[in-house]
């Protein structure tokens, strides 16, 4: 199953993609994608409606981040060896982890906002995962019954914010639109194997990564364990777990995002995302 959330920014409505790729309208029948929509018994009470009594949505509309109220939007660093190498990093031994801003979060094709003062904007295609119940301190094995499904998201990075002024990652990971989610949220029964998964960026028709799940050091339901250790998950709540090599600090010599570039991402089963770079205001 797909879910969806369509409409103006902040007046989103929830939806679905049907088997023959049209949008329906769930409006009706649950308030929102996120909360109790997301529980296992929110999504198997959806899982019984047939789609095709649900009214169409005529097209084009823009489509908002798939999943709201978003409470914990955490980030995993380094999750891909060779791109730990590529940003002249160690491997690291355990996770890490870092927070980005839940006000960052935007629709998979709304543009990329170049902030103030940047410099050395960035990208990077992730796997997102979006959480259904509320965990703490379980285990892997249990990781799967709270994840309510997966989608992309665009971890859109100011390096110069990142690297070059002091603290934590947050600076560089959470400023307006750095946080594209969507187009929608696929349940887990949608997708054979989520670590065996493509995942591709272009920038203005290039492709600059190209990578799959299958090469993480540290698996989907790995990370929800480890990240229950240190914090209450809640529905709704979303971890992106790292992104492939091939990003523009990554470049040599480097290559940063401009006004006008295009950035095109996607992965496997999850569908694609498009944005345009323009500045902020």
């Amino acid at each position: 199953m797909k879910l969806l959330r369509y409409g103006p920014i902040g007046s989103e409505r929830p939806g679905l993609l049907d088997s023959e790729g049209q949008i329906r309208d769930l409006a009706g029948i649950v308030p929102d994608i996120s909360g109790k929509t997301l529980s296992r018994a929110g999504i198997a009470a959806l899982r019984e409606i047939d789609p095709a009594t649900l009214p169409a949505v005529s097209e084009p509309v823009r489509l908002g981040p798939c999943v709201a109220g978003v409470g914990n939007f955490i980030a995993v660093g380094l999750n891909y060896a060779d791109h730990a190498r590529e940003s002249g990093l160690p491997i690291p031994d355990e996770p890490v982890l870092f927070n980005k801003a839940p006000s960052s979060i935007c629709g998979p094709n709304d543009p990329i906002l170049i902030p103030p003062g940047s410099t050395k904007l960035d990208w990077e295609v992730e796997i997102a995962i979006v959480i259904g119940e509320a965990a703490y301190d379980i285990t892997e094995a249990e990781a799967p019954g709270i994840i309510a499904g997966y989608c992309i998201c665009h971890d859109v990075s100011e390096r110069a914010f990142q690297n070059e002024h002091g603290g934590q990652w947050t600076k560089g990971k959470s400023g307006p639109n750095f946080g594209p989610l969507g187009p929608y949220l696929v349940t887990p029964d949608a997708i054979a194997d989520v670590q065996a998964l493509g995942l591709w960026l272009d920038v203005n028709g290039v492709r600059m990564q190209a990578g799959s799940t299958a090469t993480m050091i540290f698996g989907l339901h790995f990370l929800v364990s480890y990240v229950s250790r240190f914090v209450r998950l809640e529905p709704g709540d979303v971890i992106t777990t790292g992104t492939p090599p091939g990003v523009g600090m990554g470049q040599k010599p480097p290559r940063y995002l401009q006004p006008g570039d295009i950035v095109e991402l996607g992965i496997e089963g999850l569908g694609n995302q498009r944005q345009q770079v323009q500045h902020h205001g």
